[in-house]
């Protein structure tokens, strides 16, 4: 019987989360019919069926989180389409790395073949997922005195930490000075301690997987961050005029962040130097210029890009951005669409912060922070005048840029931010 595995649906999707069935077992199923919507470490993509048959048993109910590889449903020829649908271990077992097709399951009525985060019990022996077991073992916790939140009263990972952290301050309201002063416990998840009037928020995979990565960049990349102030008033007027003219087309309109794609990709392809990355004993120079956006979704934070941004001209920029703004919120995008990125830029304006620095998005080598527009006075040809100061700050990978070179990308920026006539010609 044909096995519907968790595919790989990006370049760094090590998991994905069954979001909803769009089948139902016993539903009839054509190659290339969407059987479910998967969440992956960076959108919301559709599984589709590769034979035809019928669904004959789903192995992952919404909401669960399978490896690559792992089985989430069956395709048969209908023959066995009452079997009870049973979700799938949320870690790797032992079984499934070596190759079995199922893992065996013991149950009061002997091992039955299938995939479950619950392992039926003999007695009082309470619910619980494997990785529940495995962090109870870690932290000492006893799975008998933990009370499970999750389907039919199972014992969940978070369960067992939370009752870890209620033991710890429980232990710490109770001892005396003399036995802290003899030993101090050191807190197994020092995240949290101390507390008890708190709510749990589980990370999405896009946060969890954004996590792993920035903590690696910032752990692995020396970064250095370079300020420049520039003066967008001319800017600013420029993009007004373009958008009366567009507005008389019938048009989109244009951002201040079109812009600035815009005139970081001419930038870049006027000099590379700045468009790489870190490959131990070279560096790698990207002949395109690949530029990704960085968008906030409730989701967490997505980094669509725009292929051949200096190929481009600022209204294809525009629509292009919008259009793919609106696909990531929605979470629509495809995986092609938020990889290949050869430099990212992070615009926070739009909330007032006025200067901020990013963490590099790896492997690329620069990230570019863009701060909100403000009035400021300067003087200029001895007269006080009040001018428009946006601050931008470029994180580089040291390793791969050195402050020269960045600072002359920063220069190079500015003469067209301030010039903007040159970014179209």
């Amino acid at each position: 019987m044909p096995e519907i595995t968790m595919p790989r649906l990006s370049d760094t999707m090590e998991e994905g989360v069954v979001v909803a069935w769009l089948k139902q077992v016993g539903d009839k199923v054509a190659r290339g019919d969407v059987l479910a919507e998967i969440e992956t470490d960076k959108a919301l993509m559709e599984l589709e069926a590769y034979d035809d048959g019928v669904l004959e048993q789903i192995l992952a109910e919404p909401g669960t989180r399978v490896s690559i590889g792992n089985p989430i449903a069956l395709i048969g020829d209908g023959s066995g389409s009452s079997t009870k649908s049973v979700p799938p271990v949320t870690a790797p077992s032992p079984e499934r790395e070596t190759g079995v097709a199922a893992v065996v399951v013991e149950s009061e009525g002997g091992p039955t073949h299938g995939i479950s985060p619950t392992v039926a019990t003999k007695g009082d022996r309470p619910k619980s997922s494997p990785l529940a077991r495995k962090v109870a073992r870690e932290l000492g916790v006893d799975l008998a005195a933990v009370t499970g939140t999750g389907p039919a009263g199972r014992i969940t990972k978070q369960d067992v930490e939370s009752a870890s952290r209620r033991l710890e301050t429980a232990h710490a309201e109770t001892a005396v000075a003399p036995v802290q002063a003899e030993a101090v416990a050191v807190p197994r998840n020092p995240a949290v301690t101390g507390y008890d009037d708190y709510d749990e928020v589980p990370l999405t995979t896009v946060q969890q997987v954004s996590a792993k990565r920035l903590t690696e960049s910032k752990q692995q990349a020396p970064h250095i961050y370079l300020t420049s102030a520039i003066d967008v008033t001319e800017l600013l007027a420029f993009r007004a005029d373009i958008n009366e003219t567009l507005r008389i087309a019938g048009a989109g309109k244009v951002s201040v962040n079109d812009l600035i794609v815009k005139a970081v990709a001419a930038t870049l392809r006027a000099d590379l130097a700045v468009n790489v990355c870190y490959a131990g004993d070279k560096l790698l120079r990207h002949r395109g210029i690949h530029l990704g956006v960085a968008v906030a979704i409730p989701a967490g934070l997505v980094v669509p890009v725009i292929r051949d941004a200096d190929r481009k001209s600022v209204s294809e920029i525009a629509v292009e951005s919008r259009d793919k703004a609106e696909r990531a919120r929605a979470r629509k995008l495809r995986a092609d669409e938020m990889s290949g990125g050869t430099f990212t830029i992070s615009n926070l304006g739009m909330f007032g912060i006025e200067q901020f620095t990013a963490v590099i998005n790896p492997p690329q080598a620069a990230i570019l922070a863009v701060g909100a527009a403000a009035d400021e006075v300067r003087l200029i040809d001895g007269q006080v005048v009040n001018r428009k100061i946006l601050r931008v700050t470029l994180s580089a990978d040291h390793r791969a840029v050195d402050g020269a070179t960045a600072a002359t990308f920063l220069q190079q920026l500015r003469g067209l931010l301030e010039h903007p006539l040159r970014i179209v010609t």
